[in-house]
């Protein structure tokens, strides 16, 4: 086994002689790609190698580090990596820090060196996951390399950044140095702030080289200090140096050096999140830091203002809502209130943006929008919109008296009251009458009528206790979709759907104007347009009474019904008319999704209509179910129809199997598949025997399909039919075990089962565990006297599979639970062991070493797959006998 480590090593020297000379572009990538093997083969690999090999390669590592201390960095990163891995996993190695330090710290060209691989250390130890280690294991290494050497490497950093003649590019490294044992805890504040380093940290801010990595210390150290107790020395320290700081930023400000400004913006953020509390306690001292980050956020880049957003919220979150809030704190969320809506302001020329640029900002805007509603928890949501208000009426004073004003001036703040919506009282008659009074008033720019729809689509709640203002809201909501702008038609589908689902009761006498809207305008809108308005009057329809909700229902639906029907009776189809269908099967199934079903009773006029549709649906599937977006469009609406219609569909179910039967069987399509377990899930309970019979038939078809499918194709290449199938036989199972367990395809099937473990797809490994505990966990395992007669059946079907199957199944649960399987699915995985070792213990027993044994080294080492083997003896005895639910773990613990 060593082999494979040797022939790595050998490879790294090579790579090293080609960095010696002058390698060409193609040697030069092969040398990058052995380091980078040779890191991985140290990670994964070293247990291959014995004491002295292990020895001979650390003295190779320190060698080549002492040679390429000058460069190649990516070279020289690649070996302190390696050399990092190997500290951690050689335990012979007594004290890997000192001898790195000892070997590369006397000699000034190799201090570079040095301090990258001190560097490189913490980061590797606390973040390198991928060694197999146990955690005492890892956890005694860490405490020998880290926290035993954190005092000694703190005199180090001294020494060197107070040594003569030190060029800023140690000093950068020391500093970089010195952060990641920072973060790592290996060394603490207190022990920062009792060397020069305290010092040094701050007066490197005034160098270029130093800048960055003296910001990123002292961030880490203001982190560092969050148990303000047990660190008020070092904060009281801290806090004047940083207010100290001021005249820099406003000087960074200026000169608009957003590098300086960021790191500033990033160190005051710091401060500010971590002595928030300090704050609101002692703002005589600490509340400079807030004057500092609101300077910060009033800068004109909008990718360094975003960093003081979490100070904002949380800031907010401390001081509440409290009456007697002091005044500086609160002429500071003002004075950001008017920044932020200064920052949603569009550029002049917004047409000159980027489609990636104008998506980026847009987005930002939302994110801003949150820390508006911080200033609202502040301030009060009735000032924030008073503002806002006064902003627009200020702006259309302007236009009035000849003044040039833009609509950029009316959109921001009008965005800001979409983004203050949430923390709106819908009982308010003092501010919210004024702005929808406002609304008719505002100019016609696109962008304007856009933050106009949104804002009364943000507002319905309100108007829902206000239905006065339902007449002209509707009427500006539908002139919205006449506008050539698409977005603002899409703005007025959103608010149609706000409206109609928050002021439905007010809304039914306007069911009329909608039918004829849709009728009209329908296929003018846009899909997403149209089903934002049939989802509305879905809504209106659920607050009418049900017979009249039923009429109206069967209104709308019956229409696009229709026009479905119309398209499927034409000898052929174009593309564009079965674009169309699938359309309309969209609109269907969202106004059934919303209605969902009126009961137990259908209306009088819903009763015969699921025949009805159901022949033009029909119809569709056998002359164009073989066109993928119209066979999962049909199977959605049926779906929906299903839960609407409920058991007044029930006769319909034996023709509709066959029909979706027929249809997987000719396209494979997986929607079929989805659709069948969907009536069991709905009729799998019926006695009626045709039913019953069409559902045995449909599976054992289905069944057929599905193993003609995996035959030539792997699984990796259908997951949606694996996904599908498995649900069906789920439900199945559940509803009609006879059709699963007692049917020639059940073999098949439990091996269909164990391939789709293969997987790497969270959505099939789950259902495929929860199958495999159906059937394992059976009651029909469990002997008693009062099962029914073809439990016996059951379970001989049952042990029959897993027997043939044990291996197989055993490897592939172990793999996947090494590898991977998702987290959560631990537990499921555990109970299957538990099952098998109640129900197949001997065989359980031949199973596993070989099983073992196929484990990848990476993810399981030998002598950890030896501890399994031997420990896993032991457990089966509770594994069977105690049935303890914490004994279900014991498998995953020896893993």
């Amino acid at each position: 086994m060593a082999d494979v480590a040797n022939e790595s090593i050998q490879q790294v020297l090579a790579a090293l002689d080609i960095f010696s000379g002058k390698p060409d572009k193609e040697s030069l990538d092969k040398a990058n790609a052995w380091l980078q093997n040779f890191q991985h083969a140290v990670t994964h690999d070293l247990h291959q190698l014995d004491a002295s090999q292990r020895a001979g390669l650390r003295d190779t590592l320190i060698t080549a580090i002492q040679k390429y201390a000058n460069g190649p960095r990516a070279v020289l990163i690649q070996l302190c990596l390696a050399l990092s891995g190997l500290a951690l996993q050689m335990k012979e190695w007594d004290n890997p820090v000192l001898d790195v330090i000892n070997g590369l710290g006397q000699n000034p060209l190799t201090v570079p060196a040095l301090l990258l691989f001190l560097t490189v250390l913490p980061e590797e130890v606390a973040g390198n996951t991928r060694i197999p280690m146990s955690t005492e294991e890892f956890r005694a290494q860490e405490a020998q390399l880290l926290t035993a050497n954190g005092p000694e490497v703190l005199k180090l950093l001294t020494i060197y950044s107070q040594a003569q003649g030190i060029t800023p590019n140690v000093q950068a490294q020391v500093f970089k140095c010195l952060r990641s044992w920072l973060q790592t805890g290996e060394v603490t504040p207190i022990m920062i702030a009792d060397t020069p380093l305290f010092q040094l940290s701050f007066n490197g801010l005034a160098y270029d080289e130093l800048f960055d990595p003296a910001i990123d210390v002292l961030c880490g150290l203001i982190h560092e200090t969050q148990e303000i107790h047990d660190n008020m020395d070092v904060i009281q320290a801290l806090i004047p140096r940083l207010v100290a700081l001021r005249p820099m930023l406003a000087a960074a400000l200026q000169a608009d050096d957003a590098d300086k400004v960021r790191g500033y913006c990033r160190l005051f953020t710091e401060a500010g999140e971590t002595y928030r509390l300090l704050i609101l306690q002692h703002p005589e001292t600490f509340f400079p830091i807030v004057e500092a980050i609101g300077e910060c956020a009033a800068y004109h880049d909008l990718d360094i203002v975003p960093i003081t957003f979490h100070f904002w919220f949380r800031l907010a979150q401390s001081i509440g809502k409290k009456p007697d809030v002091p005044q500086p704190f609160t002429d500071a969320y003002r004075a950001l209130m008017s920044v932020i809506i200064k920052h949603l302001h569009f550029p002049v020329n917004p047409e000159d943006m980027s489609p990636q640029e104008r998506d980026d900002f847009r987005a930002f805007r939302h994110v801003m929008g949150d820390t508006l509603k911080d200033c609202c928890y502040v301030l009060g949501t009735d000032s924030c919109l008073l503002t806002t208000l006064e902003m627009i009426t200020q702006a259309l004073a302007k236009g009035t008296s000849g003044q040039p004003v833009s609509w950029q001036d009316i959109e921001a703040p009008l965005f800001s009251m979409r983004s203050m919506g949430a923390e709106v009282n819908p009982d308010d008659d003092e501010i919210l009458p004024k702005i929808m009074d406002l609304i008719p008033q505002l100019p016609s720019h696109p962008r304007v009528r856009y933050a106009a729809i949104m804002v009364i689509s943000r507002y319905t709640e309100w108007t829902d206790r206000h239905p006065t203002y339902i007449p002209f809201q509707l009427s500006y909501i539908s002139a919205g979709f006449d506008d050539p702008d698409q977005e603002v038609a899409a703005a007025s589908g959103q608010a149609m759907k706000y409206m109609c689902k928050d002021c439905r009761q007010h809304l039914v006498p306007y069911i009329p104007q909608l039918h004829d809207f849709v009728r009209s305008m329908g296929s003018k809108l846009l899909q997403d347009d149209r089903l934002q308005v049939y989802e509305a009057i879905a809504y209106v329809i659920t607050s009418m009474p049900m017979e009249e909700a039923g009429q109206t229902l069967r209104l709308f639906c019956l229409d696009l019904v229709t026009h479905i029907h119309g398209i499927v009776s034409k000898p052929t189809a174009e593309k564009d008319e079965l674009t169309s269908i699938a359309d309309a099967l969209e609109l269907l199934e969202t106004m059934l999704a919303v209605v969902q079903s009126f009961g137990e009773e259908l209306p009088t006029a819903c009763k015969d209509t699921a025949t009805e549709v159901y022949a033009v649906l029909d119809a569709l599937i056998a002359k164009y179910g073989n066109v993928y977006f119209i066979s999962e469009r049909v199977c959605r609406v049926i779906k929906q129809g299903m839960q609407f219609f409920g058991n007044a569909a029930a006769a319909l179910a034996p023709s509709l199997l066959r029909r979706v039967g027929a249809a997987y069987q000719s396209t494979g399509f997986s929607s079929f598949l989805w659709l069948q377990g969907k009536v069991v899930a709905y009729y799998g309970t019926s006695s009626d025997p045709t039913l019953q019979q069409a559902l045995k038939e449909t599976l054992e078809q289905s069944s057929a399909q599905t193993f003609a499918m995996l035959k030539v194709q792997t699984p990796s290449d259908i997951p949606d039919v694996i996904e599908d199938y498995l649900h069906l036989l789920i439900q199945m199972l559940t509803f009609c075990p006879d059709y699963v367990l007692l049917t020639p395809s059940f073999p098949a099937s439990f091996q269909a089962i164990l391939t789709s473990l293969t997987l790497v797809h969270p959505d099939i490994i789950y259902p495929a565990l929860d199958l495999l505990w159906m059937i394992l966990g059976h009651e029909s395992m469990t002997a008693s006297v009062s099962q029914p007669a073809k439990y016996a059946q059951y379970a001989a079907a049952i042990r029959q599979a897993a027997s043939v199957n044990g291996f197989q199944f055993v490897g592939l649960l172990l793999t996947g639970l090494v590898t991977t399987f998702p987290e959560d699915s631990v537990h499921l995985v555990a109970s299957l062991f538990r099952l098998l070792a109640g129900g197949w213990r001997t065989e359980l027993a031949t199973w596993l070493p070989p099983a073992v044994q196929q484990l990848p080294a990476a993810s399981l080492p030998a002598d950890a797959k030896t501890k399994f083997l031997n420990d896993m003896g032991k457990v089966f005895d509770t594994l069977v006998i105690s049935g303890r639910s914490s004994s279900r773990a014991n498998v995953v613990e020896l893993l």
